[in-house]
């Protein structure tokens, strides 16, 4: 009999078999939980812990990290849900969490008085389980019951429960779902969507739920109504529903890959209507019977990147938003009243309030004129209020709350600083890539930065999946590496989100070279203009981010002296095989497609190692609990550095899942050793 695989339904017998095939002796890494890879596991952090904690300033760093971690003057970030705020709160009493309620007036005093709702620590006590918290859904017709989602070790994958407001309890014989990687939505108290692993056969090659059923309070889940059912090759099938004044927007989102979806409306004869949206359009909301999507593509002469609403009704289309050439929307969001745009103006947030008045569309933008990052916080459809935090490189956050019938934004929350940065500045500079393109960045450091080649530099990147790197407020790089004088870098290069749709796809497939190419530029015009010089830095990036350093270094070894790779993809001829990778093909390409395979094997990491090559002495971190990108990604690459004689740094946190850390002090840390390596490798005093 085979004996399966839990993390990626992988067989043992086909380890066997694709290590033959590959030349992979290194497959049974892959193995999450198995007896010899935990042992494995476990010797490579024994090393690294020992190494790490041995420095003296190690354990300053991990006081200092979990300081800001369980700091109590924390922002307690809140959804307005009807007459209350909803928030989840850790410090270092509550290491896993509380949630906990107030009233809007309440919440905006200094120190509101909460109502717990649910100790996740009692919880995990009393059931012995490891439960970190992923969030709640809450019925809206009452704003009692609610679905909670309870992940094991931080995995995506999640426990989901009924719970009783009211009552402060699970519901008994209410809806419940096994650990798995599902979705659900309410449509009323006492029937809800359900897409989850059904049995056999009911998953996508990405993992991912294929089957949504309607299903009804007391039935069992195996009597529930089959509502779509689509190809496993496919990436996935949600259900989810909008709750608004106007009506109630059952939808079913059916998403072919990563970046084609299509949106279908469940009506109340239980028959779908498909919304004639372009497939690669990014849909946010409806809205008045709008829906209000991004373009990826030119549609209806609108352009690529536009914010538009199509009427369900009459099928005629409205431009809300036309970005310019270093603008791109973000998101948008709704309210009761209104619809919220948030763009990205050269890398700078702004926040527009749309409305239909008259049957003519208005904007008004809200008036925040320091550059940063903003974001739209709490919103709700069946409320106007809702919250807009601004925060930047140095200024900590603020949280105004804002609404249709607040004419300026108010001031109720702010974040003490974390670091001192009354001395620091950040400029944005600009690199040409290899194409001749103008890369942006971020550059953070103490004023007056010689400029003789010898700063420390830490360089940080992402390039992918359409995401945006922001000037954000970061608390434990300000203390542990800002305030010891190094100098901190935030690239923009193509691959992210950063100006829009086409920023992202000329990084797509056989183009991602163009990432790699856009980071190197902002290495070599830091080295070129001697803010820095080789000796003197270090790289980081995690998860897609892991792929983008973990090639750079064997790129370009001479170029760098460390690289923090966290939760990476290295494997870039098997990640398609692992865990939610085949939902990642329209991002990187087909492995499988030869002409695609031998452009991956070009730049893969794990395929470019070679021994007698002087690279960089790497950290490499990522975590057993990681449902997302597998850790074998890591283990595989840190095994084969090791057998050719590298010397590297590995860490994998038992628990923690995609982000690597379950709690706080696993986070804390974490965050210690990291600044540790990057302390000795660059030799900052």
């Amino acid at each position: 009999m085979k004996k399966k695989l839990n993390p990626n339904n992988t067989e043992e017998n086909d380890l066997t078999i694709h290590s033959k095939e590959n030349n992979d002796e290194f497959l049974w890494l892959e193995d999450v939980e198995s007896a010899r890879a935990l042992n494995w596991v476990k010797k490579q952090n024994k090393d690294s812990i020992k190494e790490f904690t041995s420095d003296s300033q190690f354990a300053q760093f991990e006081r200092d990290a979990l300081k800001i971690i369980e700091s109590k003057d924390k922002i307690p970030y809140s959804t307005i849900e009807g007459n209350h705020v909803f928030n989840f709160w850790q410090d270092d009493i509550h290491i896993r969490g509380i949630w906990r309620r107030t009233s809007l007036e309440e919440y905006k005093k200094p120190k509101p008085d909460w109502e717990i709702l649910l100790d996740i620590d009692k919880l995990a006590e009393i059931e012995n389980e490891n439960w970190v918290w992923k969030g709640s859904h809450l019925l809206p017709q009452d704003y009692n019951r609610c679905i909670l989602s309870l992940s094991r070790g931080g995995k995506d994958a999640t426990v989901l429960r009924e719970y009783d407001i009211s009552q402060k309890c699970f519901v008994t014989n209410g809806f419940q779902l096994p650990e798995a990687k599902s979705g659900i939505s309410w449509i009323n108290e006492n029937a809800v969507l359900v897409s989850t692993e059904f049995g056999s056969g009911s998953l996508s090659d990405s993992g991912y739920p294929t089957i949504v059923k309607l299903w009804k309070r007391g039935e069992p889940l195996s009597d529930a109504q089959v509502i779509m059912q689509i190809d496993k090759k496919e990436m996935g099938l949600w259900p989810s529903t909008q709750f608004r004044p106007e009506r109630n927007y059952v939808v079913l989102t059916r998403a072919t890959d990563f970046f084609t979806m299509e949106i279908l409306l469940l009506n109340e004869d239980r028959k779908l209507q498909t919304v004639k949206l372009p497939k690669d359009a990014i849909f946010q909301g409806f809205w008045c019977d709008y829906a209000i999507a991004v373009l990826r593509s030119d549609w209806r002469n609108v352009k690529q990147g536009s914010l538009v609403a199509l009427n369900l009704k009459t099928d005629e289309l409205f431009t809300l938003f036309q970005p310019g050439k270093k603008c791109s929307v973000c998101y948008a969001l709704t309210t009761q009243n209104s619809i919220l745009l948030n763009i990205l103006d050269n890398i700078g947030n702004a926040i527009y309030e749309i409305q239909l008045k008259n049957g003519e569309w208005e904007s008004k933008l809200l008036p925040f004129k320091e550059k940063g990052m903003l974001n739209i916080i709490g919103s709700n459809d069946c409320n106007s209020e809702y919250f807009i935090a601004f925060e930047n490189f140095l200024s900590p956050t603020i949280l105004y709350l804002c609404g249709s019938n607040i004419k300026e934004p108010i001031k109720i929350k702010s974040l003490p600083v974390k670091f001192d940065a009354k001395d620091m500045e950040f400029k944005q500079k600009f690199s040409t890539s290899k194409d001749g393109t103008e890369i942006p960045y971020y550059l953070v450091s103490k004023k007056g930065l010689k400029i003789d080649g010898n700063n420390p530099v830490l360089l940080y990147g992402y390039g992918g999946f359409e995401i945006p790197m922001m000037p954000g407020y970061r608390p434990i790089t300000g203390k542990l590496w800002l305030e010891k004088g190094g100098v901190f870098v935030l690239s923009n290069i193509r691959g992210g989100g950063e100006f829009g749709p086409a920023w992202h796809q000329a990084a797509l497939k056989k183009q991602r070279h163009k990432s790699f190419e856009d980071f190197i530029s902002i290495a070599e015009d830091m080295i070129k203009n001697k803010i820095t010089s080789p000796k003197k830095l270090a790289i980081m990036g995690g998860s897609n981010g892991g792929l983008l350093v973990g090639t750079i270094f064997t790129k370009r070894p001479e170029l760098f002296k460390g690289v923090v790779c966290q939760v990476p993809l290295l494997d870039m001829l098997r990640y398609h095989k692992l865990l939610a990778g085949a939902s990642w093909i329209s991002e990187y390409g087909d492995p499988d497609d030869p002409n695609m395979r031998d452009y991956l094997a070009n730049y893969s990491p794990y395929h470019n190692i070679v021994p007698n090559q002087n690279y960089p002495r790497v950290f490499f971190y990522t975590s057993t609990k990681d449902d997302r990108v597998h850790p074998g990604h890591a283990r595989k690459m840190v095994a084969k550095m090791k057998k050719q004689g590298h010397h590297i740094h590995y860490y994998e946190n038992i628990e923690g899942g995609h982000s690597a850390g379950a709690n706080l002090k696993q986070q804390a840390k974490l965050s210690a050793m990291e600044f540790i390596y990057l302390h000795k490798v660059l030799n900052l005093d």
